[in-house]
């Protein structure tokens, strides 16, 4: 079966010419906020919506058949494409001229891992701090599952496309048509945005402030407009409250968002995955908050524990951070790494932990982990009893094999992926601590990581080399392994 390269090449001018329009938008904040780069940003939109337009146009008398190997293609390189034209609002208005740095910036922004090679935040324009946000909140839900909402223009059906991009180990699907469900996730996901925008605002942020963490929040980014991240708000506990708020709703599944505004609630308390992600939040925040309220302060201060304050503190910042680390957003309101070496390594632990499935989170996802521990514990009684068909249960229901396979499989590979990437990291010259939280952050989409590129620092003392390759990790991370390694594969290539 031959590969329809006219359907690819259409889709990727599609993704260009809407990368091009969001451009758009940046430019107007930046006209707004008369910041100087209006003109540079708008000539990256032109220019990015010429390209796409010229794409769409030399491949208009395409078949309007998406096959699963184009689904792959157009997933992976639609993430390549719209991160390499979404460097140019960088590049033209010079707030990032280096190619290595401002791709850096850009697919960690896709990626929505929020690391960053910036050492002033607060001197780049409005407009260019906007786009920077922008960046992650378009890969929050899924540049491709915009698309899909789009497709029925064109005549074309989305449900491969949907298959590869979808996060989690299951997609579930709220309406027939797929086109129809993408559509509700992203009311949903904008309605969101726009809430915690609102909240944030009547708390005491500026509107600019305000929406730009709003972006980054929901798509679990991180990305921020102040060099100390949230951290800049430390004497505003309720802003920081709201953004954990919305940490939470980003790091659940979004589909149970739906079943809780259509009236479903118990549909949303009896999820398992829902049920254990509460649990893993609360009990780590009691760890970490325990931790510092009798070891971390008593260290380095004359901190009294019945303080009241003091200890809404040590609550606050314990919570602030474990809903950080386990959804992948990257905010910082602490530097962890400083709570003594327990929590360096109890957060260093959380970067594998991740969100639910089919939420903008990354990592492994907490479903994953549990149909593991749960299919390990079985092993204990398939050993007693040899032939006995026991299977793995979730929801009540049976989980069939060959994707408690697939589970073992991607959870295999995600931790040799991690390991070569600490290797590699290693040997462009970090250090251990370094490599490793550099590789565990890239590849689970977290941000801040350990050593030299902790939550206080950058990766801006990365070599180039190794920006790539943190880069190539995101990618990885964030299209969940197998859509993007099955094109190294010879087999994917061959014609069936």
């Amino acid at each position: 079966m031959r590969l329809n390269y006219k359907i690819i090449f259409h889709l990727m001018g599609l993704l260009i010419l809407c990368n091009g329009g969001f451009m758009v938008l940046a430019a107007v904040i930046s006209g707004i906020y008369k910041d100087g780069v209006t003109i540079d940003i708008a000539l990256a939109a032109v220019v990015t919506m010429i390209v796409g337009t010229l794409a769409m146009f030399l491949t208009r008398s395409h078949e309007k058949e998406v096959g699963r190997k184009e689904g792959y293609i157009i997933v992976t390189f639609g993430w390549l494409i719209m991160s390499i034209s979404g460097v140019l609002p960088y590049i033209f208005s010079g707030a990032i001229p280096d190619l290595t740095n401002a791709f850096f910036e850009t697919i960690s922004g896709y990626t929505t891992t929020g690391a960053s090679i910036l050492d002033d935040i607060e001197v780049l324009p409005e407009g260019i701090l906007f786009w920077r946000s922008l960046t992650h909140w378009i890969g929050g839900m899924g540049i491709i599952v915009l698309a899909i909402a789009i497709l029925p223009l064109l005549g074309i059906g989305g449900m491969q496309l949907f298959a590869a991009e979808a996060p989690g180990p299951a997609g579930d699907k709220l309406h027939p048509r797929i086109t129809d469900t993408a559509k509700r996730l992203w009311l949903i996901y904008f309605g969101y945005t726009v809430a915690e925008t609102i909240l944030l605002k009547l708390a005491g942020m500026s509107f600019f402030d305000a929406i730009n963490h709003s972006l980054a929040t929901l798509s679990t980014g991180g990305f921020s407009t102040k060099n100390l991240s949230v951290a800049y708000w430390n004497d505003q506990p309720l802003i920081q409250y709201i953004i954990m708020l919305f940490m939470f709703l980003a790091g659940t599944n979004f589909v149970l968002s739906y079943y809780a505004f259509k009236g479903k609630v118990q549909k949303v308390l009896h999820d398992e995955e829902f049920k254990f992600y509460s649990i893993f939040v609360i009990s780590f925040t009691i760890i970490a908050a325990l931790v510092i309220f009798f070891k971390a302060n008593v260290e380095t201060s004359d901190y009294h524990p019945m303080v009241f304050g003091e200890a809404e503190s040590a609550f606050r910042h314990s919570l602030f951070q474990v809903l950080s680390v386990i959804t992948t957003t990257g905010f910082v309101s602490a530097d962890f790494t400083s709570w003594t070496p327990f929590l360096t390594i109890f957060f260093f632990g959380l970067m594998f932990l991740g969100g639910c499935a089919g939420s903008t989170a990354g990592g492994i996802k907490v479903m994953r982990h549990l149909l593991i521990i749960k299919n390990g514990l079985l092993e204990f009684k398939r050993t007693l009893h040899v032939n006995a068909v026991i299977p793995v249960r979730y929801n009540n229901k049976t989980v069939r094999e060959h994707i408690v396979y697939n589970i073992i499989a991607f959870f295999v590979l995600y931790m040799l992926l991690f390991i070569i990437g600490s290797l590699v990291l290693g040997a462009l010259g970090l250090d251990f601590t370094s490599a490793i939280g550099g590789a565990a952050s890239s590849l689970g989409n977290v941000g801040p990581a350990l050593g030299t590129l902790n939550p206080l620092s950058n990766f801006n003392s990365l070599p180039a080399l190794g920006k790539w390759w943190c880069g190539f990790l995101m990618l990885l991370g964030r299209l969940e392994l197998f859509t993007v390694l099955i094109l190294f594969t010879p087999y994917f290539w061959k014609k069936m």
